[in-house]
């Protein structure tokens, strides 16, 4: 029965749709990209402040380092929080930073802001909620557990769909990762897979407070709307907040659209009066006066070489940033430009298959090869999701080579013994050029739901500095290092078979997954 509770449709009201601004594409390399901060605030940093790394091992022992380090603020913002050992060091780790925070002289400093998916973090009896609990009741002053719940799964739907399949309607899928001033953007979830076996994407943004203290806030805003974990393990709203299953739909959803973009037109303003200050004393005349005053404060910085713009995707609360700026991506790249995409999985939304397949760029698309699919050898139904995505690449791939735009768009299967896939996000080569000047991280899999189900967020980095674009080129051949090139023989492997039921059903659900 529980199976097809999955073809349950969302009774939502459409979202009206915000239309992209028109795109003034600059001709010069890097700078081309400032129409973004038209949408979002634009953070100019050092390229020397940037670091990609590519190991879950890397990102696993970076998490411990940095919570342990960590002075002011720890905030945490995943789908869920493992049950596993690995999983339990990093609670040791808050536990025991916290506990130094607390000895020291006057009132604790530390602040740690957690922010997972109340249904993904809720599932069994042991779970990321009761991996918590013990922080909130010994540090109750210093700690904030948030759990947000999709204001769509409520009512009958809400009581009907058992555990799992109610992840499908909705998830809090942001994964930001920060510690004082240094902040790690990814697709990675707190589990130990993403710490051990599972290719992911990472990067770190060291000593940016400004960035930092965009992400704060808006997982603060975030927490405000969700449902906050009590020392008993239960669960309750903040005063006076609209609840999000029980409460009026469109009033909680308006609170929830308002708080996020009021974080994000905030810091953009911010942003726009320090561009304005740093252009006023740039002007001649001011340049002399403008250093004398930032040697005398110490803050004598570097021009930017590289620009962070934060790219925010919340569709039921109507925000649509991410999918814009994607969008808009996808249309102005030029002929003789390189993309390289890649998602964990391969079910991309019909407005970016339409653009990839009709615009001038050439794409190069990873994905999992069906065996480091994250559902493969999955129990139940579950277990043939990874047939359905591989429907889903054939279609697509057929629509290409009926097209003749093999040459121009190729498929790329990741294929590595022992792994499962996850990364995701693109890397964009101007025309002529051996390397990227921008990409896309975060949480988005470009797919339906990352369009129209979760809450998402990715970063776009611009950057004109050689050495961060060698690192990002390093990155991007690292992971299709590991794969093979999709052809017509490839859906001709015994592995490859897709049953008939799967076929059937697959369009029915491929907005679920």
């Amino acid at each position: 029965r529980s199976s097809w509770l999955l073809l349950a449709p969302l009774f939502t009201p459409p979202v009206p749709v915000i239309t992209a601004p028109p795109c003034s594409l600059c001709p010069e390399g890097a700078h081309r990209f400032q129409w973004i901060r038209n949408l979002v605030p634009e953070f100019g940093i050092s390229s020397s402040h940037v670091k990609v790394l590519s190991s879950p091992a890397e990102f696993y022992e970076l998490l411990k380092a940095q919570i342990k380090a960590a002075k002011q603020r720890v905030v945490m913002a995943s789908l869920y929080l493992g049950t596993g050992l690995l999983e339990q060091e990093l609670v040791y780790c808050l536990e025991e930073t916290l506990e130094k925070s607390l000895q020291a002289k006057g009132s604790p400093d530390l602040r740690v802001s957690i922010l997972l998916d109340y249904t993904r973090g809720s599932r069994g009896r042991k779970n990321s909620r009761t991996m918590l609990v013990p922080l909130l009741q010994r540090f109750p002053e210093q700690v904030r557990v948030s759990l947000f719940h999709t204001p769509n799964l409520r009512g009958l739907l809400r009581l009907l769909i058992p555990e799992r399949f109610n992840e499908t309607i909705g998830l809090q899928h942001i994964k930001v990762y920060l510690f004082d001033d240094n902040v790690i953007l990814s697709g990675a979830n707190l589990s130990d897979l993403y710490f051990t076996n599972r290719q992911d994407r990472y990067v770190l943004l060291r000593d940016s407070p400004e960035i930092a203290d965009f992400f704060t806030e808006l997982v603060d805003a975030i927490g405000d709307v969700s449902l906050q974990l009590q020392q008993d393990d239960t669960v309750q709203m903040m005063e006076g907040m609209v609840h999000p299953y029980q409460g009026d739909k469109v009033a909680y959803c308006e609170i929830a659209n308002r708080r996020v973009m009021e974080v994000i037109n905030s810091a953009r303003a911010r942003q726009e009066l320090l561009h304005a200050k740093a252009f006023h004393s740039s002007q001649p005349g001011n340049s002399l006066l403008s250093q004398q005053g930032s040697q005398a404060s110490g803050s004598l910085k570097a021009e930017p070489d590289t620009w962070i713009y934060p790219l925010i995707q919340m569709k039921p609360f109507g925000i649509q940033i991410d999918e814009m700026v994607t969008e808009t991506l996808l249309t102005e790249a030029e002929r003789d430009a390189r993309i390289f995409l890649t998602t964990g999985y391969f079910n991309l939304t019909q407005a970016y298959m339409d653009l990839i397949l009709g615009t001038r760029a050439e794409y190069r698309i990873l994905l999992a090869s069906p065996e480091v699919n994250g559902f493969f050898g999955a129990k139940g139904v579950a277990g043939a999701i990874p047939a359905a995505y591989v429907y889903i690449e054939h279609q697509f791939y057929s629509e290409v080579c009926c097209l003749q735009q093999q040459e121009r768009v190729q498929l790329q299967e990741y294929s590595r013994a022992g792994w499962t896939f996850h990364a995701k996000g693109l890397w964009l080569y101007l025309a002529g050029s051996d390397l990227p000047c921008l990409t896309l991280i975060g949480s988005p899999n470009f797919g339906y739901r990352s369009v129209h189900r979760d809450l998402e967020a990715q970063v776009a980095i611009v950057t004109e500095n050689k050495a961060l674009q060698q690192q990002l080129h390093q990155e991007q051949e690292q992971l299709y290092l590991c794969s093979g090139v999709v052809s017509t023989s490839t859906f001709e492997q015994p592995s490859r078979y897709v049953k008939l039921w799967v076929k059937l059903v697959t369009p029915l659900i491929k907005n679920f997954f």
